[in-house]
């Protein structure tokens, strides 16, 4: 798992650089020859989409999205634990039609290209659908684990009687 997390985290990082560097050297052209990078707005708009999706798959494993306290400050520790496996829960029942849909949209791509330099979009989708494959499918694997470890918490207090 320690591999697939960091094969994960790298390619989000690979693909916010790549956004960046684009970015800034467009800027740089812009200003310094009076022209444009062709595309770039289309790459950087298919980078970012694809860091997204890469980026989701890690907030997702680690329960890090943006949530808001003003239940979780109320719960004990069991409720804690259901809320957070029903949140997890969650997002697999959002992740996992999103990530099949990803892929209905790389079949559908057909020839479809970048408008300057006519790259095709297939080369860039399928990349973002496998981050997306990656986020349900982490999401997933969180959701066994939550359970999992709620299930033996269940038990270990039934045990003690706490």
């Amino acid at each position: 798992m320690k591999q697939i997390l960091a094969l994960t985290e790298t390619l989000a990082a690979v693909f916010l650089l790549l956004i960046a560097l684009l970015t800034a050297t467009n800027v740089l052209a812009r200003e310094l020859f009076a022209a444009t990078i062709p595309d770039w707005f289309d790459g950087s708009r298919l980078l970012l989409a694809i860091a997204m999706f890469w980026g989701i798959a890690l907030a997702t494993h680690r329960g890090s999205h943006i949530s808001v306290d003003i239940l979780w400050e109320h719960l004990g520790a069991v409720g804690r634990r259901r809320l957070e496996i029903a949140v997890t829960a969650l997002c697999v029942a959002f992740f996992a039609p999103l990530a099949w849909m990803v892929w209905v949209k790389v079949g559908s791509t057909g020839t479809q290209a970048t408008s300057d330099l006519r790259l095709p979009l297939i080369w860039f989708y399928p990349v973002a659908a496998l981050g997306a494959t990656a986020t349900a499918l982490l999401a997933l694997h969180r959701f066994a684990v939550l359970w999992a470890r709620h299930l033996e918490t269940m038990k270990t207090e039934n045990q003690h009687g706490s």
